[in-house]
């Protein structure tokens, strides 16, 4: 498994997340084959790197419903 640097990513708050602070999850767009994933209560704890079609998928699923 290779490192990704996501030191320099652009992170944003996901439109999904919620606006009392309780369920905040921030996207980074900045890499074109890649979705970082992370919480941004707590975003010392790293994130979660998707294929960026899996993440599509997952987003066009979470809209279906």
């Amino acid at each position: 498994m290779r490192a990704i640097d996501l030191t320099s990513v652009t992170w944003r708050k996901s439109s999904y997340s919620n606006s009392d602070g309780g369920a905040c999850v921030e996207v980074a767009d900045d890499h074109p084959s890649l979705v970082p994933v992370r919480d941004s209560k707590d975003p010392a704890r790293g994130a979660l790197v998707f294929d960026a079609a899996a993440w599509s998928c997952f987003v066009a699923a979470v809209k279906q419903d």
